[in-house]
């Protein structure tokens, strides 16, 4: 992500910028070794605000206005290009390689990035970005988005506070100390009037972001109004231009220390950290401490370090490389014979810069300088910016309009297979130990389509950080139905649509309390911070729940295997047991289902022959899980289907012709259909008690 230079260009703001798409790419690439690479988004944000803010208050200091048109084209003539450049290239990428079920979801979203309104696409549709999991190609244009929005009001803002300054509104902000000129002074009426603006803007904003992370959770992070104050701090840094240390002393103490806190907070920052939030302003306080540090006098100061050739090169390079290495990383997967191995990943990073620097030379620096724009008047930029956007959105619709034909036969296959499934389909062919040769080579779901064959009821599943209890009812309304309830995390959430099948063929009331990555436990999860937190506050509400409910007749759980308790194993079979007790209901658990490494899809992709697809049993299944030891501890029902999953020293990821998982560790629908036998003779036993 870049900005244009301002006519005042800093150089060691190219290596701010080089440390900022760093940070992100590096996460992205290796997520487990700097887990909050995250924040280099917001030094760009910072980075922005100061250079955008500089820039406008220099015109409206020298003309009284700002040329609005003028300002937006060459935003549009900077960034346009490239961000569309990769959009197609992303949509043509999607066709040729990506499954197919991932299709809706990347439309959608480039889409949404071609009309700058991404962050507000992940908005609705509830995803949380540190999670990972079931990332579309086009997820990092949110930042961009966010970034253009910033650029269509900002100026507005700055124009609407210098035009109440104007007609004498803002006379009473003349006690703000010497900021400008004189009291008396247009010029410095209206630079006060702004500061006010930016100051009063950013603390809202800095307040809506600590409070909204906090009562939201995964939403806040994209949002417009939680990330402003961001751009502010930039802001304030270019209208207060005399609080930046002149000493060189000064300078350095000032610059190292926020180089500091941006690199600490990239390594210290994680998934649970609550962000953006109250803390988001250490990242974006660094920024503006190692900005204010501009001396270059001396080889030891940050203003000449980060000048240095080898910085200026990435910064110049940052825009198309944030742009280029995400769909790299989304697609490589689908690539057959690349495995995501460290050589793969060294390849991709040279790739996206290989990428990036051709991207800035042909593509940015001319688009820039194309005097049939420049030399016109900005209508011309915007034509053409309509035009371009244009193009982008038919070769998306034109993807989706290849693959559309594919995805509705996927989908009636399946409504086909679990309406009417073949002989030996599924865990039949493993419970009754038959065969059926027309299922030999069968893969079904596709593994293109695994990914879309998931519950159909996303509304009755909380996220991560979001402590809301969602209970859904399901099935027979009839005051004397048997009340079942479905019980835990993601895993349980797996079984929805076959828990609401039997449901309605036996009668059964079923409500759900489903909430991801939180097992139904009254130990506390190991991970603290905003996670942690949700994750108690929902058991908490839970536990309220089914005290102030009559008993159900039967209660189904389960959860992912290798979730870490405080505490440990120990603690999570006695927090199991502590809740079960608490419920009063006759529980039935299911062990979890076998993990891998990776999605077995991308294998079945890569190779073709589901035999090739197996992990072996020990690595798989969980030996500890302990939802088997607290079974053994108390009078639940234990439903352990390892035998199904693994009859022997492998788990395939191919069953009887029914593809088993729609990621790594998460079941398709399809085979989830066909346990319904084995769930319903538990819940049988379990409603007779």
């Amino acid at each position: 992500m870049s900005t244009p230079r301002p006519d005042h260009f800093e150089p060691h703001i190219q290596g701010l910028r080089a440390i900022a798409v760093l940070l992100v790419v590096v996460f992205h690439i290796w997520p487990g070794r700097l887990t909050g690479g995250y924040i280099g988004v917001d030094v760009f944000f910072v980075i922005s605000g100061f250079l955008i803010t500089g820039q406008l208050v220099r015109e409206i200091a020298a003309t009284g206005r700002v040329r609005l048109g003028t300002f937006w084209a060459k935003r549009a003539r900077r960034l346009l290009p490239a961000a569309i450049l990769v959009i197609i290239v992303s949509a043509v990428l999607c066709l040729t390689l990506m499954p197919v079920s991932s299709m809706p979801t990347n439309v959608r979203e480039l889409l949404a990035s071609t009309f700058y309104v991404q962050n507000w696409a992940l908005v609705g549709a509830s995803t949380d970005y540190l999670a990972g999991g079931h990332e579309s190609i086009a997820q990092h244009y949110w930042s961009l988005s966010l970034e253009e929005q910033f650029y269509v009001v900002w100026p507005l803002l700055l124009l609407l506070a210098a035009w109440l300054a104007a007609r004498g509104v803002a006379r009473r902000t003349a006690a703000v100390g010497d900021v400008g000129h004189a009291a008396g002074d247009p010029a410095g009426r209206r630079r006060r009037a702004i500061l006010w603006a930016v100051v009063v803007v950013g603390l809202a904003s800095y307040i809506l972001s600590g409070v909204l992370t906090q009562l939201i959770g995964p939403p806040a992070y994209f949002t417009t109004y939680t990330r402003m104050w961001e751009f502010a701090v930039g802001a304030l840094l270019a209208l207060l231009p005399a609080i930046r240390p002149s000493a060189r002393w000064l300078s350095a103490i000032v610059g190292w220390l926020g180089v500091l806190l941006v690199l600490g907070a990239g390594w210290f920052f994680d998934r649970q950290t609550a962000f953006p939030g109250w803390i988001a302003m250490i990242p974006v306080l660094g920024t503006a401490l190692a900005i204010a540090a501009r001396r270059s006098d001396g080889w030891w100061l940050p203003g000449r370090v980060l000048a240095i050739a080898p910085m200026r090169f990435f910064g110049d390079i940052s825009y198309s490389l944030y742009l280029w290495h995400w769909p790299l990383i989304i697609v490589a997967p689908y690539i057959p014979g690349w495995p995501l191995q460290w050589w793969n990943r060294v390849l991709l990073l040279v790739a996206a810069i290989l990428l990036a620097w051709g991207t800035k030379r042909l593509v940015e620096d001319p688009a820039r300088r194309w005097r049939t724009l420049t030399e016109h008047r900005a209508r011309r930029t915007a034509v053409a910016s309509v035009a371009l956007m244009g193009v982008a959105a038919l070769v998306i619709g034109a993807a989706w309009a290849v693959q559309d034909p594919r995805y509705r036969a996927e989908a009636a296959q399946l409504a086909e297979v679990q309406a009417d499934p073949p002989a030996c389909f599924g865990a039949a062919a493993a419970l009754d130990g038959c065969e059926n040769p027309e299922l030999a080579d069968a893969i079904i779901p596709s593994w293109g389509f695994a990914g879309a064959d998931s519950p159909q009821h996303p509304e009755c599943l909380s996220q991560l950080n979001d402590p809301t209890l969602r209970p859904c009812v399901f099935g027979s309304d009839r005051p004397d139905a048997p009340r079942v309830a479905l019980i835990g995390d993601s895993h349980a959430y797996q079984y929805l649509d076959a828990m609401i099948a039997l449901a309605d063929a036996e009668g059964w009331s079923l409500t759900t309390y489903l909430k991801g990555a939180c097992p139904w436990n009254a130990a506390p999860l190991a991970e603290g911070g905003a996670f942690g937190e949700g994750c108690a506050q929902f058991q908490q509400r839970l536990a309220d729940e089914l005290a102030g409910e009559a008993s159900f007749d039967a209660i189904v759980t389960t959860a992912f295997a290798q979730t870490v308790y405080r505490g440990g194993a120990p603690a999570a079979v006695d927090g199991l047991v502590a809740a079960w007790t608490a419920a009063g209901s006759p529980i039935v658990a299911v062990v979890d289902n076998p993990s891998w490494s990776d999605d077995p899809n991308k294998c079945l992709r890569q190779r073709g022959d589901a035999a090739d697809c197996t992990v072996p049993r020990a690595e798989g299944l969980d030996a500890d899980d302990p939802l088997r030891a607290a079974g053994a501890t108390s009078a639940a029902a234990v439903v352990d289907l390892s035998d199904v999953y693994c009859p022997g020293e492998d788990c395939g990821a191919v069953i009887g012709g029914a593809n088993v998982y729609r990621d790594k560790d998460h079941l398709t629908a399809t085979w989830v259909s066909t346990l319904i036998p084995l769930i319903r003779d538990a819940i049988g036993t379990a409603l007779a008690r």
